[in-house]
């Protein structure tokens, strides 16, 4: 059986996954009236609750299909779940990488989406050792605060045992031996007391400071953990921690938030004709323009390849698009040449999708608005910027040919 076979790709197939009507042994195929006989009384919003999620099994299922036979994939149990994780958005690593392949215009087959799965694994991976780092992060910090307010018990309680021993010798020994041997004694016993609190101090003291290292040390391999090297900016990584936490807070500040993608045009072009350094410094030109916006309270990073995101907190949909397209006009407008042999590169332009991020049920949903958007500004002609949900698109200023003086990269 394989996804290009008709019986299968609509009423086989639900039957199959067990999302259509059964059919009867004793009924004609498709019969509706045995099925509701066979079927107890319900209310009103147990049939409503019913007829919903089986909608939304039937449109998942047709999605599923839809990708299987676009790809002309075969049906089994792995193609099945990698069509499950990519149209629903369950592993958006995957997910992310089969968009790529498709805007590349490459094949999605069985053996690229094997050794992408592999990849996505070892991706996601990654994130759980992050995770993983974040908690040893909070934990090291409770150990320190810990470890701080018992060294400051302890000192204390140092200062008030020494105290003690030395007003021990203000103190008149009793007239009988037993009871100044026995004062002795407890003066003794008082002195190594107060010696091995000094000792725990200490100890503490180098456990405080040792815990402090630890926490810079982690806070700098994490630091470095979500940076770019290629252009310096955050990564992808560093980005969805920080669209959780802004979306978070401002979903309980009733304050507004876009999000958008923001694709180099023609970028192979570039890779292509003037190799992957000249590359690797289209990037990097692109990344120092967009990250001029970079401020408390928008956060520029690299998404993966030629593409970039930005998160703009505070302002709405018009303005982040504003705002998005005049960072794109001011890049389109330079006229950049390869250092190296002289050729003008052409125009150096990028494609912009931008969401309101609580317009939608959550920022998965937002993502994929936004990205959306940024696939119907590249459909409408590249260098522009397009709203999700909007039929219009962001306009520009054309750049005359030899308006702005060549810059070497």
């Amino acid at each position: 059986m394989n996804a290009q076979e008709p019986g299968m790709a609509q009423t086989g197939w639900a039957r199959w996954l067990g999302l259509g009507k059964p059919r009867s042994v004793h009924s004609p195929a498709g019969s509706e009236a045995a099925a509701e006989e066979a079927r107890p009384d319900e209310g009103d919003d147990a049939v409503g609750e019913r007829a919903l999620g089986e909608r939304r099994r039937r449109q998942l299922l047709e999605d599923m299909t839809r990708f299987l036979l676009s790809h002309r994939l075969a049906v089994s149990t792995f193609t099945l779940e990698v069509a499950h994780d990519v149209v629903t958005g369950a592993n958006p690593t995957l997910a992310r990488m089969v968009a790529e392949r498709v805007a590349q215009r490459q094949p999605v087959t069985l053996s690229w989406l094997e050794d992408s799965m592999d990849l996505a694994g070892i991706a996601d991976a990654s994130a759980q050792i992050f995770s993983l780092v974040r908690k040893l992060e909070a934990s090291i910090a409770r150990f320190s605060d810990t470890t701080s307010a018992v060294r400051s018990a302890t000192s204390d309680y140092n200062e008030a045992l020494a105290a003690s021993v030395d007003g021990f010798g203000e103190v008149s020994l009793p007239g009988d031996e037993s009871g100044a041997e026995a004062f002795r004694e407890l003066t003794a016993i008082a002195r190594e007391m107060l010696r091995r609190t000094r000792d725990i101090e200490r100890e503490l003291s180098r456990s405080e400071r040792e815990t402090l290292e630890l926490q810079q040390d982690l806070a700098d391999a994490r630091r470095e953990a979500e940076i770019d090297h290629l252009t310096g900016l955050p990564n992808r990584r560093a980005f969805e921690a920080v669209f959780r936490e802004e979306f978070e807070t401002t979903a309980s500040q009733g304050e507004a938030l876009c999000v958008a993608f923001c694709d180099i045009d023609r970028f192979k072009r570039i890779n292509d004709g003037h190799g992957h350094d000249a590359g690797d410094r289209v990037l990097r030109i692109v990344a120092q323009a967009l990250a001029t916006l970079s401020d408390d309270k928008c956060h520029v990073s690299r998404h993966g390849g030629e593409e970039f995101v930005v998160l703009l907190r505070g302002v709405a949909l018009e303005e982040a698009c504003a705002v998005l397209d005049r960072t794109r006009e001011e890049i389109a407008a330079r006229k950049l040449v390869n250092r190296v042999n002289d050729t003008p590169f052409g125009r150096i332009s990028f494609s912009a999708g931008v969401a309101d991020v609580h317009a939608h049920g959550n920022t998965r949903e937002a993502l994929r608005a936004a990205d959306e958007a940024l696939f119907r500004a590249k459909l409408a002609g590249r260098n522009r910027v397009m709203a999700a949900g909007r039929d219009e698109w962001s306009g520009f200023n054309v750049i005359r040919k030899g308006e702005q003086e060549g810059s070497g990269i």
